[in-house]
């Protein structure tokens, strides 16, 4: 089985921060002993805060701070006791003043994540199912996925995309009770907005539907009394829709809340929503700069801040309009989305931008796809009109020099964000370089190539040559392949980059865990290109390895790497492909940090195994070069069953032998979903035995009585060159692998194979590493790069972990 390691989204997410740490983007420390929110002082220098998320100020207001003095004085610090048994004095007169801009109870919660793992439980039984907007904040959708040990069934939905919504609960509606459809009333990056009144038009259309809204980046900047943008949409609660609003953020306090139209579940949630009973009730002070908020929100004065924000976000919107500067969502939301594309472009702007003394966050990676980065800036009603015209000044003028150091358009943009930015668009053709695609190796050079790719795996011209016979016509549109024989020459001719890149349908769950890859593969029998996409790969599905060639000994290095990247989103971008992996480079690689500012994530692959020492000629010699522990292992479970069954290594076969095979590699294929490939077409076999470049080790039971000999298992190798032994894949009779070791019988043939015809390396690719150890390979752990369009298919399957 392949051995993956399937915590890589973790590991991607805690790379792509430790970067941006590293370029003091993120986890920054503010300074000084007083904060004003107008301006903020990071590294010792005050500059215009454009991050928060107060929209009106309010956590600045001075009758805010005196409410949480005079609790604290009145209360202290906390009041150590659960709610569910005493809740301290001033609750209720919070919920009173609640209760009047809602007109019905709350329930007051701690924060918005802890009120979401109090009412999600709750309200979804365990027949129900809930979809999740794609772009609902992580708060709800880890509350969400926790129902699954329930066995309640939770899928992500596109951004908005009410079609598909209404198509899936069409699709499900027959098995369970309730579908509740969770999304954010205001989403914190884009700053769009949930289409309520459709969604509740919906709701009245399918009796099973029911709604739960995040609000918490809609409130008190929006509607009457601030009660939020969702609420204001609603005008008063259906019994099917539940919203969750908070105290902090806008409100200026510290808390949430949670109000339902079925007043059943919300006495439900109030009585045992687990973080309600068990976690400490909001602290006194908290409660205190939220009763001082309340009555604002319950006064004349919210309407006026709502309309002094809104004059500073309509002004923004203008400046953003006339500078010409590419913002995502125009809206009237107070949060703004300024594309940069890949990663050193937002980088190096949020970098400057506070060098110049204005702070804004950057949206980047996991909470945007990796080639949709952006300054994600934020007004609020302490930034004054001045400063927004020196932000927009500083950023129109920063801007254009930064795409052009990153190697970034406005062309690599649109495609990007699928929009139009091209209102500012200088396009000028690098003469520096000369870029040439062919669609064959036949086009390429057989020395040229060889000189990089000879020796390795199945890199050679050869064994590209193969490749492209067997998936180049299939009829099946899995094994329809498209190739891209790319070279990048300076203006001297001199050659700077050469690859070979494959178009193909990869299945999208090809790295995950096996348990999700079976569960996939159920919906695949009806639907057998469920969860597939179309992708841009260095290589192939059918070799691992990495036809790349850089010339590091060029001062135009970088550049041409930029050059690849650019051609390869064009290719891409021109044949609908969703993705752009550049796979199986070394951990260590020198481009790790080119990749990751061009937008390519690291991801974990599987790792291979090498034998790069052949240094014996015979099996005493051989067995010498392991270790201890593994000549233990050689002797009881290799040699110990040798004399039970004979090798034979065959160039050619018959028809018939040959449709065993095929059956013997199926038969492994089914059994491995930890690397989840479409299974090769017999066609790929047929090839291997018309070339001189393929062989067949076969294993048989000795002494077998019947007349046919039978194989119970065959390793299908490559010879690259005289060079490179490479055992690509196997096939097995399960019926007797333990009792004839043949798995482990079919590795040892392979070695001692390519020791007797000469190769200096014996290339085992991936899957079964322990094995392959136990023998004397070394293992190399591997790591692909990959661009993504969306983030929608990695985060679907997140949830069906």
């Amino acid at each position: 089985m392949a051995q993956v390691k399937h915590n890589h989204f973790l590991d991607t997410v805690d790379q792509v921060f430790n970067y941006a740490k590293e370029l003091k983007i993120l986890h920054l420390e503010a300074q000084g002993e007083k904060f004003n929110g107008r301006s903020i002082r990071i590294e010792g220098k005050d500059v215009f805060h454009f991050g928060t998320t107060g929209y009106l100020g309010l956590e600045q207001d001075e009758r805010l701070k005196e409410g949480a003095k005079k609790a604290i004085d009145n209360f202290g610090t906390q009041f150590p006791l659960s709610k569910s048994y005493i809740a301290h004095p001033l609750y209720k007169n919070l919920e009173k003043m609640l209760y009047r801009i809602y007109g019905q109870p709350v329930v007051i919660a701690k924060n918005a994540t802890l009120a979401h793992m109090a009412a999600i439980p709750v309200i979804a039984r365990d027949n129900d199912a809930i979809l999740l907007d794609h772009q609902v904040h992580w708060s709800v959708q880890d509350a969400a996925k926790r129902l699954k040990l329930r066995g309640v069934k939770v899928e992500l939905v596109r951004h908005n995309r009410l079609d598909i919504l209404e198509k899936k609960i069409q699709e499900i509606s027959s098995t369970v009770d309730k579908i509740w459809y969770m999304a954010d009333g205001v989403y914190s990056m884009y700053g769009d907005f949930s289409p309520v009144n459709k969604l509740l038009k919906l709701s009245k259309k399918y009796k099973q539907l029911h709604l739960y809204f995040d609000d918490v980046h809609g409130m008190s900047w929006f509607g009457e009394n601030g009660r939020g943008y969702v609420f204001e949409q609603l005008q008063s609660l259906p019994n099917k829709v539940c919203i969750v609003g908070t105290l902090s953020k806008t409100f200026g306090a510290n808390g949430s809340f949670i109000i339902c139209g079925d007043k059943l579940i919300q006495q439900k949630i109030k009585n045992f929503g687990g973080p309600l009973t068990f976690s400490a009730q909001l602290d006194p002070a908290s409660v205190g700069a939220a009763i001082a908020s309340a009555k604002i929100h319950l006064s004349k004065e919210i309407t006026k801040f709502q309309k002094e924000l809104k004059d500073k976000i309509d002004y923004f919107n203008m400046l953003l309009e006339k500078y010409q500067l590419p913002l995502v969502e125009k809206n009237e939301s107070p949060v703004f989305f300024i594309a940069t594309g890949v990663p050193e472009t937002g980088y190096q702007l949020t970098r400057l931008l506070l060098d110049g003394g204005f702070y804004v966050n950057m949206g980047l990676f996991p909470a945007v796809p990796s080639t949709n980065t952006g300054l994600r800036i934020t007004i609020s009603r302490h930034n004054q009109k001045e400063d927004i015209l020196e932000l927009t000044k500083a950023l129109a003028k920063l801007y254009p020099n930064v795409m052009a150091t990153t190697g970034n358009t406005m062309e690599r943009l649109s495609k990007a964000f699928k929009q139009d930015f091209y209102f500012k668009e200088e396009k000028v053709e690098d003469v520096n370089f000369k870029v040439i695609q062919k669609h064959s190796i036949e086009e390429i050079d057989r020395k040229l190539w060889n000189e990089s790719f000879l020796g390795e795996g199945i890199l050679d011209w050869d064994g590209f040559h193969f490749i492209e016979k067997c998936f180049r016509h299939h009829q099946l549109k899995e094994h329809q392949w498209k190739f891209f024989y790319i070279q990048i020459f300076d203006c001297s001719g001199e050659l700077l980059v050469l690859g070979a890149f494959t178009l193909s349908l990869w299945k999208d769950d090809l790295l995950t865990k096996s348990s999700i890859s079976k569960q996939i593969e159920l919906k695949r029998i009806n639907d057998p290109y469920f969860l597939t996409s179309k992708v841009l790969s260095l290589g192939s599905l059918f070799s691992d390895g990495l036809p790349l060639y850089i010339n590091k000994n060029s001062h135009k290095e970088q550049k041409a790497v930029n050059v690849l990247f650019q051609t390869l989103e064009d290719i891409a971008s021109k044949n609908n492909a969703s993705q752009i992996i550049l796979r199986d480079f070394n951990l260590s690689s020198s481009y790790k940090n080119t990749f990751q500012l061009q937008g390519f994530i690291p991801v974990h692959m599987p790792e291979v195994c090498v034998i790069e020492e052949m240094k014996w000629s015979s099996l005493e010699e051989y067995v010498n070069t392991l270790s201890k522990k593994s000549k233990k292992h050689f002797e009881k479970d290799i040699a110990a069953y040798s004399h039970l069954v004979e090798i034979e290594t065959i160039d050619e076969v018959n028809e018939e032998k040959l449709s065993h095979f095929y059956k013997l590699f199926k038969n492994v294929k089914n059994k491995n979903f930890g690397l989840n490939t479409f299974t090769y077409p017999k066609t790929v076999f047929e090839e291997m035995n018309k070339s001189k470049h393929w062989e067949f080790i076969c294993i048989y039971i000795k002494n077998n009585s019947s007349e046919t000999k039978r194989a119970i298992g065959v390793m299908f190798c490559y010879k690259n060159g005289q060079s490179t032994y490479v055992p690509s894949l196997i096939g097995l009779d399960y019926t007797y692998n333990e009792k004839y070791q043949t798995y482990r019988q079919l590795l040892f043939a392979s070695i001692w194979r390519a020791n007797k015809a000469g190769f200096q390396k014996v290339d085992f690719g991936i899957s079964a590493n322990f094995e392959k150890k136990k023998l004397g390979a070394k293992v190399i752990p591997k790591i692909a790069y990959v661009q993504s369009d969306t983030n929608f298919k990695m985060d679907y399957l997140e949830t069906q972990q």
